[in-house]
């Protein structure tokens, strides 16, 4: 291959052993044929599963929520009739009552009782809505045994807000990143759809959560690696690089459960799955919990890495496969410094209310660490930072390999392409 042509090739397969870059190539085909038959042994069947009491209406099916308005808000004495009730015009005014409260007039705005109000009467409190004029709302349609209508609080409204920063989001990355930006928000739109519609209906139907987790997760780096950076061997390098992390990250997650007995449930919302959904593996849960945790910091460091072993190839056409691979662990070593950094903070700052709790309860900082809810944080980010360390040579190595044929010391450039290159 002349060094002219290699030149112009700069994003294809660069000084590539043939023998090598079949291996890879036949490998990722078959895992991907592997993938393919596990997510359908796997498949969710379509049984019907009954909705958890807490989260059925009175007529026993799912709850239906409303668009609504406050219109009106002042403080006065509660005991309205009005109370959660449909009316035209103006609330009842409220009987004699011996404490004020929070009194909001809500317009509702959509399903069968559109154009009429309904009365909101909270007592202040921690944990109540505190509502002001204008707010947009998401209210509770039910009724009453006798079939009267009622409305309570369910949320604020939040469509509008959010959609428009998920809007800044993509455009920010599309501005910086152009098409390979695009083609990333692509893949992340498919990894949720992954999660959506097979690896959450799987995990209620009952699927063993590991192997459900590990499909889930190789179908979103086949589909988000290939759709940022392009089907070529510098992203097959990444890929299979993340696949063997990906595999490491979920044994050491079985293996960090087994010895610790976390768990879960000192998370509110895994006690409720254990209460309504009891055919659901809360140790599972957490399983699946970290390895798809894991996989962005992994695909970031295995992306990078796999860059930098094509790039110094590219550079130094005379560097054997060794100098390569130490170059680039350097750039490596960088990294997972800098990522473990990411990792660990992030799942600090998401444990912050739970520290602050712990601050105040004056139990000792040991109880604290190795509480349940701390050690499920401190288990998460020691396994993906081990997952992270070991998938940093794991790709070196596969992307040098790639790189660089087999057979001898590579031959140096005459010294006029060097100087031309340079």
């Amino acid at each position: 291959m002349d060094d002219h042509h290699h030149h112009h090739h700069h994003d294809g397969p660069i000084e590539i052993g043939a023998t090598a870059a079949k291996v890879v190539i036949g490998l990722l085909i078959a895992i991907g044929v592997l993938i393919v038959g596990a997510a359908i042994w796997l498949w969710p069947s379509s049984q019907h599963i009954d909705i958890p009491l807490p989260m059925q209406n009175a007529g026993g099916g799912a709850v239906q929520t409303e668009a609504g308005t406050v219109v009106y808000q002042d403080v006065g004495p509660c005991g309205s009739s009005s109370q959660g009730k449909v009316f035209l015009d103006r609330p009842e005014p409220p009987r004699t009552s011996g404490y004020n409260c929070q009194r909001s007039v809500i317009a509702i705005e959509s399903g069968p009782h559109k154009g009429s109000h309904t009365l909101f009467e909270v007592a202040p409190g921690p944990g109540q809505p505190d509502l002001a004029a204008g707010d947009k709302l998401r209210v509770i349609r039910q009724a009453d045994p006798s079939g009267v209508p009622l409305y309570s609080f369910e949320d604020y409204a939040r469509g509008l807000p959010l959609t428009l920063i998920a809007l800044a989001f993509v455009v920010v990355v599309v501005a910086v990143a152009r098409w390979r930006g695009l083609r990333a928000v692509l893949g992340l739109g498919l990894a949720f759809a992954v999660l959506v519609v097979f690896m959450l209906p799987a995990l209620l139907d009952g699927k063993p959560a590991i192997p459900v987790a590990l499909v889930a997760g190789a179908a979103i780096l086949y589909a988000v690696l290939y759709l940022a950076h392009g089907v070529n061997l510098r992203t097959s390098s990444a890929l299979l690089g993340t696949l063997t992390s990906m595999l490491v990250a979920a044994l050491l997650s079985w293996v960090a459960l087994k010895i610790t007995h976390l768990t879960g449930f000192s998370e509110e919302q895994n006690t409720n799955v254990a209460t309504y959904l009891q055919h659901v593996s809360i140790t599972g849960l957490l399983l699946a919990g970290f390895i798809i945790g894991s996989l962005g910091v992994l695909n970031d460091v295995t992306i990078t890495q796999a860059s930098a072993a094509f790039e110094l190839a590219a550079l130094d056409r005379s560097a054997s496969r060794r100098e390569i691979f130490t170059a680039a662990m350097r750039v490596g070593r960088d990294h997972i410094a800098s990522t473990v950094y990411t990792l660990v903070l992030a799942y600090a700052g998401g444990a912050l209310p739970l520290l602050l709790l712990f601050s105040v309860a004056g139990r000792s900082f040991r109880d604290v660490l190795t509480g349940d809810a701390v050690g499920i944080e401190i288990a998460r980010s020691c396994v993906g930072g081990i997952a992270l360390a070991l998938s940093v040579p794991l790709t070196t190595a596969i992307a040098v390999v790639l790189a660089r044929p087999f057979g001898g010391r590579p031959t140096p450039p005459p010294r006029h392409a060097r100087h031309a290159r340079a």
